[in-house]
């Protein structure tokens, strides 16, 4: 790729100071350029400009700089570095490679330190697929990097470079600056080149999300599935479960890569995940779970700014490998404390607040990273998604307040955390009443062909039972399930079974962690096979006492915990069959 122009303008001074927030006089800059302010060099971003006073969010801590500083314009945009050596990396918002400031100066990060997002002097070996002579444009592959043993990196055209006739390419080792290409026009690409955060990444079309991700969890890929591509929100108290839950759909869910931000959340939630994630296996490779992943860690106390910073690195880091021809799952954990860093920034802006202080444009925020998920066709043909999931942390855990509210007008997918359901020990502690997909109606005909025709129907039949329980339970609370008619508290039953067998689930557990679709199926066509039975039986005289009774009911959780579990299902189905048969014919 061409040399970037570096154009360094004449320095201005500092004015004014208002924590991560400076303004500069004396400045040439235009927004969003990066700038290094004072004697420190401390990294930020214009992004305000009134007459001759250019505002800028520092990334870093601003104590001790003084007035009269000086400010330098780089006359480029925050950018992060794309090209292999993404996977397995553990970055800062501003995509400064921890493990390599750790080296330099141990856990804490001195202000006014930069280290480039890829290693300069790791070598990749490089295999061309395309040869001298060939055209290439825009987006086009031009080789490939077995980057990790889960993980090829497809070296791509930058979409900013026109592209051309192919004058030489070479295979071999080569670290990300040098030249393996060159085109007749003299464009020089290398393997790696930079992308401005703030601007979405280019492709042909935009595709149906009609395939689903698959993410192991039965309540999400059972009742409430997300499609390769769609967005999701998971809302909650403090304590519900937002975190785990995102890390279980990180670990196990289907896309090929995993993006995670940690974005404003406290140092032991992070702590749990860079120790944790390195020791996972993945289960379709049994590679290590980091070989495809990368972390973006910003944890509460790191300046607001880079939290505000942090999901656009990562949204475009997942964009990058979106173009590849991979599916992608993003989660951002949270997107609470990203609006609370542009809270923050916009009230030292002095800028007019809006609801509960956030600022006005809130919701174009929040649609406009929301709006960078999809399923698209990209620039060399290939098919690609971003799956984007962001936890919201309402205060309260009232979803009424302004982040969650505006959230749920972009995204196709709710789940909704509920504290009651975490308080009784139900997890994961999604209200099945309050939660919802979009996505249901475009992804029937997918799991109908993969799952099984009834699927459909096998669904729709549990929120139904669901539904009926939720209204019978105000009935209950006032004269007793025994009050009930035989059918309704054989129902409650049913309900019950429901959750405790298919909508519960253990993510420390080893089997229970992950369920794929078959056993899914199974173990929802097994509680509809009793329930089935108990209606028949209850029909010919049977009570409901007897009808809960049935041992093989009792039995039948236990196969969320077993791999193999097909023999001990097809026993205990054997078994409940002869016990219902030996009650009718007591009945006769």
């Amino acid at each position: 790729m061409k040399e970037e122009k570096k154009t360094v303008s004449k320095a201005g001074v500092l004015r004014r100071i208002s924590g991560p927030v400076v303004t500069a006089v004396g400045l040439e800059a235009h927004m969003y350029d990066l700038v290094k302010v004072g004697r420190e060099e401390l990294m930020g971003e214009v992004i305000k400009i009134k007459g001759e006073d250019v505002i800028i969010q520092v990334y870093e801590d601003t104590a001790g700089i003084r007035p009269g500083e000086p400010v330098v314009n780089t006359s480029l945009p925050l950018a992060v570095e794309l090209g292999p050596g993404l996977m397995k990396s553990i970055y800062d918002g501003i995509q400064r490679p921890l493990s390599v400031l750790v080296d330099r100066m141990g856990n804490f990060i001195e202000r006014g330190v930069s280290a480039p997002g890829l290693d300069r002097t790791a070598r990749w070996d490089f295999k061309p697929l395309v040869k001298k002579g060939d055209r290439v444009s825009a987006g086009s592959i031009i080789g490939e990097v077995p980057e990790t043993r889960s993980i090829v990196h497809r070296i791509m055209v930058p979409p900013n470079v026109k592209g051309g006739v192919v004058k030489e390419i070479r295979e071999g080792k080569f670290t990300v600056e040098e030249v393996v290409c060159t085109l007749e026009d003299g464009t020089a690409l290398t393997m790696m080149h930079k992308w401005p955060v703030r601007v979405p990444r280019p492709y042909q079309e935009k595709l149906n999300p009609d395939i689903p991700l698959l993410t192991g969890q039965r309540i999400l890929d059972g009742l409430f599935p997300i499609a390769k591509g769609g967005t999701a929100a998971i809302p909650g108290p403090f304590g519900s479960g937002k975190t785990v839950t995102q890390q279980q759909l990180a670990k196990w869910s289907d896309a090929k890569i995993v993006v995670y931000i940690g974005c404003g959340e406290r140092g032991n939630e992070m702590t749990e995940v860079l120790t944790e994630f390195p020791n996972l296996l993945d289960p379709t490779t049994g590679n290590p779970l980091m070989e495809r992943t990368t972390l973006i860690a910003n944890t509460s106390n790191m300046p607001v700014a880079a939290r505000e910073a942090s999901v656009y690195t990562g949204i475009t880091i997942a964009e990058y490998f979106r173009d590849m021809g991979y599916d992608v799952s993003l989660m951002a954990d949270s997107t609470s404390r990203w609006a609370e860093a542009m809270r923050e920034i916009s009230s030292r802006l002095e800028e007019m607040p809006g609801e509960e202080g956030y600022p006005a444009y809130l919701a174009a925020r929040l649609s406009e990273f929301y709006e960078r998920a999809g399923r698209v066709r990209t620039l060399n043909g290939q098919h690609g998604s971003v799956s984007v999931i962001g936890a919201v942390s309402p205060p309260g855990g009232d979803f009424s307040e302004p982040v969650t509210q505006n959230t749920l007008r972009i995204v196709k997918v709710f789940w909704a955390l509920d504290a009651k359901l975490s308080q009784r020990r139900h997890f994961p502690a999604i209200n099945w009443l309050n939660s919802y997909s979009l996505y249901l109606d475009i992804l029937n005909d997918w799991y109908a062909a993969n799952v099984s025709p009834e699927w459909n129907t096998l669904r729709a039949w549990m929120m139904e039972v669901l539904q009926k329980e939720a209204e019978l339970q105000e009935i209950v609370q006032l004269v007793g399930s025994d009050a009930l008619p035989e059918e309704q508290q054989i129902t409650i039953e049913i309900a019950r079974m429901i959750r405790e067998i298919f909508l519960q689930q253990n993510a420390y557990d080893k089997v229970d962690t992950y369920c794929d679709m078959t056993k899914q199926y199974d173990m929802v066509k097994a509680i509809r096979k009793f329930s089935d039975l108990a209606y028949a039986a209850q029909a010919a005289g049977v009570l409901p006492q007897q009808v809960m009774a049935v041992k093989a009911k009792s039995e039948l959780p236990q196969i969320k915990f077993i791999k193999d579990y097909r023999p001990e299902l097809a026993r205990i189905m054997d078994s409940m069959e002869k016990e219902f048969n030996a009650l009718r014919a007591g009945i006769s």
